[in-house]
């Protein structure tokens, strides 16, 4: 076991841990942050995307031990109040089905637009492969995107 103290959602948190938990583990189960989701626990499905500084990555298979003083954004941080463009954008365009993969698809999302913010439908398929939705709402998540990157 070994002190950390991060960085999230603008707050900094002190959590005793073993060095290789993966951060999904500790902000689910030390920090009560469970927006972020467990999906396949390989990186490869996109529940777990949580930012870290600014960045899209998939905190499954991510140590706390790597992050240091990097700054960590949960889907509860990325906006105080659920106003975040993206997250209007979702619910403007009825996206989510069953819900689970939705905050690993805003999340990348998020990332992708405020570095292109007027993409083409192709760099949007580009941005968001990967991130796997089980109900298929891959239209409604693209005209999402579409929408979010005009707000």
């Amino acid at each position: 076991m070994a002190n950390f103290v991060l960085n999230v959602n603008g707050k900094k948190h002190e959590v005793e841990v073993d060095p290789s938990t993966p951060i999904l583990w500790v902000l689910r189960d030390h920090l009560n942050l469970v927006g972020t989701k467990y999906g396949c626990g390989i990186a490869a499905c996109g529940s777990c995307t949580i930012h870290l500084n600014g960045v899209a990555v998939r905190s499954c298979q991510l140590s706390v031990s790597t992050i240091g003083n990097q700054e960590i954004t949960t889907i509860e941080g990325l906006s105080e109040k659920g106003d975040h463009p993206v997250q209007q954008a979702w619910l403007a365009h009825d996206v989510p089905q069953c819900g689970y993969c939705q905050a690993g698809q805003i999340m990348t999302a998020a990332a992708f637009l405020k570095n292109n913010p007027n993409p083409s439908d192709e760099a949007i398929e580009a941005a968001m492969d990967g991130n796997i939705c089980r109900c298929g709402t891959y239209t409604r998540i693209k005209a999402a995107i579409k929408t979010a990157s005009k707000a």
